[in-house]
């Protein structure tokens, strides 16, 4: 089985995300990578800690925008060149515009939300998450060609590899495919980004006010994670909007999920359901939240996120 993994890059480094594509490709078959735009070589050959035998690099400066319609065009492009039956990329706002394209180019069968390896048992059947995270769909694929988009957190991450081969791959893209601009782009601050983040740390109404931030902010750091925080929260300018995670925020999937004064409202449990592992700090021991969470700290949180902060500094 011949596997093509697109790889996402942020300011030159290959987004964490990919590299659990890579790792879920190398799983499959011999896997080659594919990227786009400027990107040092070095770092793409540490794709090949994550199991890619090779990366292949469209070097075209025209592809640093992130433009969706030439990114579908080479990624169908190297699809052709290599001869590839499985296309593997990690589910983002940028792969979810750009593979439904490369399907519609290449007459792939596309599955989002991948959570697991496909059984080839009978036929080619892949799980994945629906509902938010409350369900799975065990999805056949029948056409020649494949496309996995793989959800976050949901693969284990291989990097026990060596350096991965890097060779130039041309691709003919048309002008007319760069005749959108983007015009402006609004980046979500933080040393660690929600999007990416493998432990996320937020808070609630229950912080009483910005002034009081500064714990969450104490333990994220304790924890290398992200913070985040309610939809009320984000509402009031307590917090900046790209840190509201929730059904109409962003949706989160990290291997740990902190809340501390957040009382569980739906909306909020949409968008953090996938999270492996939630504990829930709250004095209200009869909010919703603690009814999702794995762990739960019935307490003041201006009593106990210290005290935890201290603990986990003596401990880790």
């Amino acid at each position: 089985m011949s596997i093509l993994v697109f790889i996402e890059t942020e300011e030159g480094k290959i987004k964490k995300s990919s590299r659990e594509a890579i790792s879920f490709g190398a799983a499959l078959g011999e896997t080659t990578a594919l990227a786009l735009g400027s990107v040092s070589e070095e770092e793409l050959a540490t794709a090949g800690q994550n199991g890619a035998a090779k990366v292949l690099h469209v070097a075209d400066d025209r592809l640093n925008a992130g433009l969706i319609q030439p990114y579908a065009e080479a990624i169908a492009a190297a699809m052709e060149s290599t001869g590839a039956e499985v296309l593997v990329t990690a589910k983002s706002s940028l792969a979810d515009a750009v593979v439904g394209r490369v399907a519609a180019k290449t007459g792939a069968g596309l599955v989002s939300n991948v959570v697991a390896l496909p059984d080839t048992s009978n036929g080619f059947v892949v799980k994945r998450s629906i509902y938010t995270g409350k369900a799975f769909a065990n999805v056949s694929v029948t056409t020649d060609k494949k496309i996995l988009a793989i959800k976050k957190n949901a693969i284990d991450l291989k990097q026990d590899g060596g350096a991965a081969a890097v060779e130039a791959l041309s691709v003919s893209l048309d002008d007319a495919l760069f005749g959108a601009k983007i015009t402006a782009t609004e980046k979500a601050e933080g040393d660690v980004l929600l999007p990416e983040a493998d432990i996320v740390v937020s808070g609630g109404r229950g912080l009483k006010g910005p002034e009081n931030w500064g714990m969450i902010e104490d333990l994220a750091k304790t924890l290398g994670a992200a913070t985040g925080c309610s939809k009320p929260v984000s509402d009031m300018d307590w917090r900046p909007h790209h840190e509201h995670v929730g059904q109409t925020g962003v949706k989160v999937s990290p291997s740990l999920y902190i809340a501390v004064g957040i009382s569980g409202a739906i909306q909020h449990l949409a968008g953090v359901n996938s999270s492996k592992y939630i504990v829930v700090i709250n004095k209200d021991e009869e909010a919703p939240f603690f009814k999702a969470a794995d762990y739960g700290v019935v307490g003041d949180a201006f009593d106990v996120v210290p005290k935890l902060n201290e603990a986990l500094k003596k401990a880790l």
